[in-house]
């Protein structure tokens, strides 16, 4: 019989994707301050100093932390990043993959570019790190990957976007299933529209009052309320598995 998880965070070491602002870099100094020692990742030079920021937070702190820098659409890159984690800390225990790229078009309008792109960082990526995760996690570790509310919406203009993020839910479930007898999960978070600066560019002023209307008290989602079922996830929360969980105050219900 395998035994319970730790529900501690501390000493455990978490690789989390797209890290460098918003909500990666809120989990990951959240870890942090439990304690956890934490691989900060950025996708491009223009976000090395914030996320160099997140990192020397944690080091100023209790927990412990480097920022690591690679194109996740890249699966050799995946895999070196997951490999310096490892000879780093010595261990991987939880990945958290925030990692994503919005685009609102008609799916008449989108080039074959545009498509591969968004198919790329949305699902590819995604793909890959839960792989090289499941590799070499240890048993009672977490997979976490960041979705869309849109999942559960039937609108247009996000055809791309929702549909390069669905693939993520039948990956989790799969994975989820192959590592039974380890007690590592994998799931989902699918927040809602979030007031942070990936929502507003591919929207107006119409979208966003449409997009706080649908939610509770009329407001978007923040990244504050997202953080704390993260952590769940990681603790208290380990015997969900396999899912798909909506947290965005009944923007969207499944």
């Amino acid at each position: 019989m395998v035994d319970t998880p730790e529900k501690s965070l501390r000493g455990k070491v978490a690789f989390v994707g797209g890290a460098s602002r918003n909500l990666g870099a809120l989990i990951s100094t959240t870890l942090g301050e439990e304690g956890a020692r934490v691989a900060v990742h950025y996708n491009s030079d223009s976000s090395r100093a914030k996320a160099e920021d997140v990192a020397a937070a944690i080091n100023a702190g209790a927990g412990e932390a480097f920022a690591v820098q690679a194109d996740l659409t890249r699966v050799a890159e995946v895999e070196r990043t997951l490999d310096e984690v490892v000879n780093r800390f010595g261990r991987l225990d939880y990945s958290i993959n925030t990692a994503g790229m919005v685009l609102k078009k008609p799916l008449t309008e989108i080039s074959e570019e545009e498509y591969d792109r968004m198919f790329a960082v949305n699902s590819k990526a995604a793909f890959f790190v839960m792989r090289e995760a499941a590799r070499r996690i240890e048993d009672g570790g977490k997979i976490v990957t960041i979705l869309t509310s849109l999942l559960a919406a039937y609108t247009g203009l996000y055809s791309s976007y929702a549909g390069s993020k669905a693939p993520v839910e039948h990956f989790a479930r799969a994975l989820s299933k192959e590592l039974f007898g380890r007690n590592v999960s994998v799931n989902n978070i699918a927040p809602g529209p979030m007031d942070t600066p990936f929502f507003y560019p591919a929207e107006d002023d119409d979208s966003i009052a449409y997009h706080k209307s649908s939610a509770m008290n009329g407001e978007l989602t923040k990244i504050e309320d997202i953080v704390p079922w993260v952590k769940l996830l990681l603790t208290d929360g380990w015997w969900a598995n396999g899912q798909t969980i909506f947290l965005n105050g009944g923007y969207t219900t499944r």
